[in-house]
């Protein structure tokens, strides 16, 4: 809403503005020297070229704000032919300045109706002057000291033959502009501030009404995303018996009544009830896009949970969290309501997909965009969606569309500017748009079908498009504005500065402009789509939930729109015409940072390595993947999207930085939990071939497989024992064949590894003593054993002989 304020000009200009006119209609003003100063901040920036429609761009200097101006309420959000032929705008008036500021007056104004999708965005940023249908002036209060605040209602008649009007007389979306006047002290009177918003108007009320032409209804599909950000606490292993941890207790206020994920879900429930929706026409046209990350975090909570005091020791002091009760309703009204409509997976975590896709792993891939659909049905007991996938940033890279390249066809929903019309060349992934009488990408006339293709492979993936400027909108609503990286750049202003209540009529306008669109209804040959795409993780309130979905419903009833299921729309069900290239560039900023790419290649490497020789021990309820899941499911919330493009991006940051940092140092613990015990001392072989006896611990809960490493010198053989299996929190003795060909002291170094050969545990030294003599114990034996034979031969001799022999001396014959 608020834009850039103005700072003070000459009185005279003010007179020249301000002065009285005799007309009883709206009145189109020139624009004066302080008309012309005022845009819209950009996105990036307070002194840059804003684009305007059709309008001389011009450079924004940044003045010392006065006044900032609010928008409450607008009343009626929509138009109908049934609505009150006046149109009020409520709001507030306050003083952030350093001085008083007097005569403050506020008036609303009207631009021409939007007749472009990228004018949805655009119009707000216009310059006054194109705000050229025009109320009178309204005295909000004659002094407005620092501090201090004053409520206004503006009124005007959307016609009239007799007074001042916004002279709409046909149906469209019409930006809107309240725009408030004042004199500072030690300046003069200038324009302090205005507010922008797009009003709806499927139809013009009064006599006679002007109905909106329902000739060529647009075919509805709407998605209504349920996802949080990662709330378990990291690098915690998988239990049968200890309560999860989480690092606040915020989601249980998010899931309780009033919360935002409880205004979500009975926003929906509401709309698509039998009383409301008794033909199911908006039922059929929404679906549930649900991240698996918050089931899971939300069915654990209802078994009871913890709370950790430090998220960055998530072992350590923590006390009960409060959100149990609530989880469970939570769930069991989702439960529900996904059983009654269409229900889908986002991938896990809304983690960044290019990020996956570079790190290449076949787990990590699976855990992201597979496996998720599985935790969905398991949890709500339904058959979700299959084959279909939505990128948390909107767009795909070609490494990314080829990474969700399967046997059966899958479908991405991206946004319209993310490919780009063109000839497919050789190993490139191209998208063959369908419906041949389908609008140019981009343009938000329509939706598009599409198939990216690789000449050396047999798989494809379509790609369901949406209208950017929506997309745009739709993210801007709630209490944490947002700007989705497909946004262009000539369409991006600082959304913290519109209120809550302006950036939902935005929204309302731009999921209406296209039923309204006259151009494209005029066209019978034209197929014409919506796809009502929000952001994964959405933060709109009960109120603006609640007014999107009566939005859609009405042009559902009013054959502005008709139902399209999403089902529908998947599994290249659609001929191709049209040939485009995806198109990333542009659509880089807030994608992960390199250093959590790093990590999550090496910990996801060593995790698919423990996890590969760890055992499924039938006596043990703990399976192998129950443990190990977390872990890597920690990976993909390390790279998680969510938060990363609204005002919580710092803490998104630190807490994506902690949950890596928090895995590496559990993979280490695990990695160290199994090792050889030390027997100390000297170790001393009864023979030359006495085994060594060694003992392996395994402190894990599940049991594992190992292979002992030795590190022994020449002078001994060690026979390769071969795998070995430890028991769950448990030793085993290992008997190691041995030969020793030393009597010295010899230091043997054992170590535990992995099939592939990753370490375990520390290495053990044992110094081993052998009652082996080697070589000298050979000359020893053999030159005894030659005495032997000598002295015995020489006493046969002389006994042969009949000689006395010396060794007989002193013994008489008998």
């Amino acid at each position: 809403m608020a834009l850039r304020r103005v700072g003070a000009v000459t009185l005279t200009a003010l007179a020249v503005v301000l002065a009285p006119t005799s007309t009883s209609v709206a009145v189109a003003q020139s624009p004066t020297p302080y008309d012309s100063a005022q845009s819209r901040i950009p996105y990036d920036s307070a002194q840059t070229r804003i684009p305007n429609e059709g309008a001389q761009t011009q450079m924004i200097d940044e003045d010392p704000a006065f006044l900032e101006l609010q928008i409450d309420t607008v009343t009626p959000a929509t138009v109908t032919t049934t609505s009150d032929l006046t149109v009020t705008v409520s709001g507030s008036v306050k003083n952030v300045g350093d001085r008083t500021v007097r005569d403050v007056d506020v008036r609303l104004q009207r631009a021409p109706a939007v007749s472009r999708s990228e004018g949805l965005r655009t119009s707000l940023t216009l310059d006054q002057s194109r705000y050229d249908t025009v109320g009178m002036f309204d005295t909000v209060t004659n002094r407005l000291d620092e501090g201090q605040s004053r409520k206004f209602t503006l009124s005007l008649p959307l016609r009239s033959d007799t007074g001042v009007s916004l002279d709409i007389t046909e149906p469209g979306v019409y930006p809107l502009m309240v725009n408030v006047n004042g004199t500072p002290e030690y300046g003069g009177a200038a324009r302090l501030d205005d507010a922008r918003f797009l009003l709806p108007v499927l139809g013009v009320p009064g006599s006679p009404a002007v109905p909106p032409d329902i000739s060529s209804p647009v075919a509805l599909t709407m998605m209504w995303p349920l996802a949080d950000r990662p709330r378990l606490a990291a690098g915690v292993p998988g239990s049968i018996t200890e309560p999860v941890r989480l690092v606040d207790d915020a989601l249980a206020k998010s899931l309780a009544e009033g919360g935002r994920l409880d205004d979500l879900l009975s926003a929906a429930e509401f709309a698509t009830g039998d009383s409301v929706d008794p033909d199911h026409m908006l039922r059929d046209s929404l679906c549930l896009a649900v991240d698996p990350d918050l089931l899971i975090t939300v069915q654990n909570m209802t078994r009871g949970y913890l709370v950790v005091d430090d998220p960055s020791d998530p072992t350590g002091s923590a006390h009960e969290g409060t959100g149990r009760e609530a989880a469970s309703d939570w769930l069991e009204r989702a439960r529900s309501l996904a059983a009654s409509m269409c229900t889908t997976s986002v991938p896990f975590s809304q983690v960044d997909l290019s990020a996956v896709a570079e790190v290449a792993n076949p787990s990590l891939t699976s855990a992201a965009i597979r496996t998720p659909a599985d935790i969905v049905d398991d949890v709500l007991g339904v058959t979700s969606l299959r084959n279909f996938v939505w990128s948390d940033a909107g767009v795909l890279d070609d490494a990314t569309a080829q990474m969700l390249r399967g046997n059966a066809p899958t479908t991405a929903l991206v946004a319209a500017n993310a490919v780009d019309t063109g000839t497919p060349r050789d190993n490139v992934y191209v998208i063959e748009a369908a419906e041949a009488e389908s609008a140019v990408p981009g343009t938000g006339e329509s939706t598009t079908l599409g198939t990216i293709e690789n000449s050396s492979t047999t798989g494809s993936v379509d790609a369901l498009l949406f209208d950017p400027s929506v997309g745009a909108a739709l993210a801007a609503m709630g209490t944490t504005p947002k700007t989705p990286i497909y946004t262009p750049e000539g369409t991006r202003y600082r959304l913290a500065d519109d209120s809550q209540t302006a950036r939902l009529q935005d929204a309302l306008g731009a999921v209406a402009w296209s039923a309204l669109e006259p151009e494209a209804a005029s066209n019978a040959r034209t197929s014409r789509s919506l796809m009502v795409v929000p952001p994964q993780l959405w933060t709109a309130d009960a109120d603006d939930a609640t007014a999107l979905l009566s939005t859609a419903s009405s042009l559902l009833r009013s054959g502005l729109a008709t139902t399209r299921p999403l089902p529908a729309l998947l599994g290249g069900q659609l001929g191709s015409t049209e040939v485009a290239t995806l198109d990333y560039s542009g659509h880089t900023a807030n994608r992960i940072p390199e250093h959590i790419h790093d990590a999550a290649a090496t910990q996801i490497s060593r995790i698919d390595t423990l996890s590969a020789a760890l055992v499924d021990d039938p006596q043990t309820p703990l399976t192998p993947g129950t443990f190990i899941a977390p872990l890597r499911e920690d990976i993909l919330r390390s790279m998680s999207l969510a938060h990363r493009r609204d005002d919580e991006r710092r803490y998104a940051e630190e807490a994506s930085d902690t949950r890596a940092d928090v895995v590496a140092e559990t993979m280490d613990d695990l990695f160290g939990a199994t090792t050889v015990v030390s027997p100390g001392g000297v170790y001393t072989l009864a023979s030359e071939q006495s085994p060594l006896l060694l003992v392996a611990r395994n402190d894990l809960p599940v049991g594992i497989t190992v292979r002992l490493l030795v590190d022994a010198p020449s002078e001994m053989d060690i026979t390769d024992i071969g795998a070995i299996t430890l028991p769950p929190r448990g030793s085993r003795t290992l008997t190691v064949p041995t030969t020793a060909n030393d009597s010295r002291q010899l230091v043997v170094n054992f170590t535990l590894t992995t099939g592939d050969g990753q370490q375990l545990g520390e290495p053990t030294s044992v110094t081993v003593r052998s009652n082996a003599y080697g070589q000298a114990l050979a000359v020893l034996t053999a030159g005894a054993g030659a005495l032997l034979l000598f002295l015995a031969g020489r006493r046969l001799w002389h006994r042969f002989r009949g000689q006395p022999d010396r060794a007989d001396e002193g013994y008489e014959r008998s």
